[in-house]
């Protein structure tokens, strides 16, 4: 290792933990994201959480939103509720999701949240999507038409077995 190798994997990670050059603290919205799923981990801790109380936070989530992002999570809250009415309303992460036994089993990301160019309707472990040894978890969502809504409810209605 050269002299001026040497130095530089001596050099003391700074105050935040990262290596020498590199950003380590998190965006505004990463932050932000963050807070919001404390304040809903406290919220849940709490006695008497009912499926009222979830439908409420969604909504209200889905109001904050942008008008092209808001009308995107407004038809993906209904075919939720259409297609796959077991699962529980909650937000994660300040986002709209939808769980099953505590767990959250899809979300609705809408673009604004990270600067995204696009929304995205995500799938987590809990969903029944497995399709031999690799399949799709997030589908990017840019318009809600027909066939759009149409995929949508299958993805549901198979998430839940």
């Amino acid at each position: 290792m050269s002299p001026a190798a040497k130095k530089v994997a001596q050099k003391a990670p700074s105050k935040t933990g990262a290596a020498p050059g590199k950003k380590a603290a998190f965006s505004v919205e990463e932050k932000a994201a963050m807070k919001a799923y404390a304040q809903e981990q406290k919220a849940q801790a709490r006695a008497d959480r009912s499926r009222e109380d979830g439908e409420r936070e969604v909504l209200a989530a889905i109001a904050k939103m942008a008008e092209a992002d808001r009308a995107l999570a407004s038809r993906v809250h209904a075919l939720v509720k259409a297609h796959a009415s077991t699962l529980v309303p909650k937000t994660w992460y300040g986002m709209p999701a939808y769980a099953l036994d505590d767990k959250v089993v899809c979300f609705f990301k809408d673009a604004q949240k990270f600067k995204d160019r696009y929304a995205t309707l995500g799938f987590n472990d809990k969903a029944k999507l497995d399709d031999g040894a690799m399949w799709p978890t997030t589908f990017a969502l840019k318009a809600m038409n027909a066939e759009v809504e149409k995929r949508i409810a299958t993805l549901l209605k198979k998430a839940l077995g």
